[in-house]
């Protein structure tokens, strides 16, 4: 006798945009990873779990946005949506009188004065005759008012918070009269705030109201970006030196966004005073000093400095107690401490925040001489060179050794001029990561290069003595599949859909076959040569191929992920990258001549690297001439 039992299903959802899911796999990496709601491997919107908010903290000049920026760098570059919201910026444009952005502040009702001139009048009527005190009132009152006078943006709370030194209390809006307000005319130019030194003094009650405010209208339109929008990690770039105001951070976040969406507090420390002052002197190029004179101003952000060491109160032991995830990063990566990491993208984080390093060095890059499959248009292969290529490898060879010669003179006239403590009228003292002149003089230069031929032999005429020579798989050319070999007007008549295709997308176009390849696989592969160039302190010269070289420009440039696929990287285009600090300005490159009748110009068309990228990147062309033209 059998006993029969059915089972009743529950009924499966039609869409899976109806199901929440609480805790997602995080594990996601356009090109390796897909599912029903990211065919594309990227972070779908609902999964608030598998994003990231990464909060930063520290005082002033210790390398918070040089960590923001080459982290956002990093993570872009990965194709993981990120975007930094910076509060300093913000607070500049709303103190420096500018029209106020319209997403932020809108000014309602029929007609009137400017709303800024009809507080200013009350403020000076009820006996504030200060100056200072006034404009920043008045802007501290346009910035603070929510549902009368200005109009909020999305999200952004009702009422401000402000911090003094014992707690954190609310303050009311401030309501102008309805006659205060206009649609009908234009915006004015108002006046300026003083941002020196004593606009971050907390009993600044106007100034503080204002920089809150700021602060947290930055934090709202960056959960906007990762709720809302297509964002995966957002990074809130301040001083959040304060366990009040992490806080009112925490506490925003959890209100708008629950309890899933990661939170990773990461602290930039500075205990090297060489390195610290370093920072210090960089500020006066900076957009708070610039152009100013540079002794008043040094005083004023040491006074600045001053001002926020007061209340400052490091990561630990609050964020321990309430079990908050956070990194210490102490002198620019010398000491990494973690703390509670949870998820792919804080680990992702921390993986990239080991391998800092401030060291003075080149990274050279370039394809492999002219091969015999370059003649022919063929894809892929593992041709030799021919006579032009075998050329341009001798000329590789000596050029970039009379370069590393050129750059131990310049370090080791840099270094020999610079003093700690500073000299009257020194920019920077000498440089942390170089205690003596042999660290200059005895420093190394690899040469990497694919496992292809063309690779190979490009770097054959360096002095295996003088050049540490390696081959690496992860440099290997795109493998085109089953196209491996063919040209690409083959290609083209063979399979036009297929050639269509990946002409409409060949960021997440895979060559079809037996271990096709697309870009999203090459830059997956290229991660560890990245990690490896930024952690180490030698020279390197990377002989790579096109799809190679164009992923490894599109990181040190930080260009988008629509530009990486179509990036221009001739034969006999040289590149030469050297980190840079973010506010230092670009300056031309130190000619040093090389071979006879050597013309020295700067490319038309070739734009060097934004300094806020972190890398100094000037191009070099190999002429028909026989010679390196930068």
């Amino acid at each position: 006798m059998f006993l029969t039992v059915t089972y009743s299903l529950p009924k499966r959802q039609n869409s899976v945009e109806k199901v929440r899911v609480r805790h997602p796999t995080t594990l996601d990496i356009p090109g390796l990873t897909k599912s029903a709601v990211s065919p594309d491997g990227r972070i779908a919107q609902r999964d608030l779990g598998a994003k990231l908010v990464i909060v930063m903290v520290g005082l002033p000049a210790r390398g918070k946005s040089y960590v923001t920026k080459k982290m956002a760098r990093y993570l872009n570059w990965l194709q993981h949506d990120t975007r930094i919201f910076n509060v300093g910026e913000r607070r500049r444009v709303a103190a420096s009188g500018n029209t106020p952005r319209p997403s932020t502040l809108h000014a309602k009702g029929s007609s009137g004065s400017n709303p800024r001139d009809v507080f200013r009048q009350q403020h000076l009527a009820n006996g504030h005759t200060n100056g200072h005190m006034d404009a920043a009132g008045v802007a501290a009152h346009i910035l603070m008012n929510g549902g009368s006078a200005i109009e909020s943006s999305p999200g952004s709370p009702d009422e401000v918070r402000k911090q003094d030194d014992t707690h954190i209390t609310k303050v009311p809006d401030l309501i102008l009269p309805d006659s205060a307000h206009s649609d009908n005319t234009e915006p004015e130019q108002q006046e300026a705030l003083d941002q020196s030194a004593g606009f971050f003094d907390p009993s600044n009650k106007a100034a503080a109201i204002l920089r809150q405010q700021v602060a947290l209208e930055a934090l709202d339109e960056l959960l906007d970006y990762i709720m809302n929008g297509n964002g995966s990690v957002g990074i809130l770039d301040a001083t959040n030196h304060t366990v009040e105001r992490r806080k009112i951070v925490m506490e925003k976040i959890r209100e708008r966004a629950g309890p899933d969406l990661n939170v990773l507090f990461l602290e930039s420390v500075c205990v090297d005073e060489m390195l610290l002052e370093r920072n210090i002197r960089l500020k006066l190029s900076g957009p708070d000093y610039k152009d100013k004179d540079p002794e008043s101003s040094l005083a004023d952000f040491r006074a600045r400095i001053a001002i926020y060491e007061k209340t400052y109160v490091p990561l630990g032991e609050y964020e321990e107690k309430n079990k908050i995830p956070y990194i210490q990063m102490v002198d620019v990566g010398r000491k990494v401490i973690s703390h509670k990491i949870d998820g792919f993208l804080s680990s992702q984080a921390v993986y990239y925040l080991l391998n800092f390093n401030l060291a003075p060095r080149q990274i050279w890059m370039t394809r492999h001489g002219e091969s015999e499959d370059n003649l022919s248009g063929k894809l892929g292969g593992d041709s030799g060179l021919t006579p032009a290529g075998h050329e341009y490898a001798k000329a590789l060879a000596i050029f970039v050794d009379q370069e590393r010669k050129a750059w131990e003179v310049r370090e080791l006239d840099r270094h020999r001029q610079s003093h700690f403590p500073p000299q009257a009228g020194d920019i920077t003292p000498p440089n942390p990561h170089i205690n003596d002149e042999d660290d200059i003089i005895h420093k190394s230069f690899c040469v990497w290069t694919s496992y292809l031929r063309r690779s190979i032999q490009t770097s054959e005429y360096f002095d295996v003595a003088e050049y540490d020579l390696k081959q690496m798989r992860m440099l290997n050319e795109i493998y085109a599949g089953k196209y491996e070999g063919f040209t690409y007007e083959q290609i083209k008549d063979m399979d036009r859909d297929t050639f269509d295709e990946r002409k409409r997308d060949k960021l997440h176009y895979r060559y079809p076959g037996s271990g096709g390849e697309g870009y999203l696989d090459v830059i997956n592969r290229l991660r560890p040569v990245i990690v490896e160039l930024e952690r180490m302190t030698d020279h390197c010269l990377l002989i790579g191929h096109r799809s190679v070289a164009r992923i490894l420009l599109a990181y040190f440039k930080g260009l988008g992920r629509d530009e990486v696929t179509d990036l221009d990287v001739p034969i006999g285009m040289l590149y030469c990258l050297e980190p840079v600090c973010w506010d230092i300005p670009l300056s031309t490159k130190n000619h040093i001549n090389w071979g006879i009748e050597t013309i020295w110009r700067r490319l038309q068309g070739v734009p060097l690297l934004a300094r806020n990228q972190g890398f100094r990147i000037c191009p070099w062309v190999y002429t028909a001439a026989r010679r390196f033209v930068c």
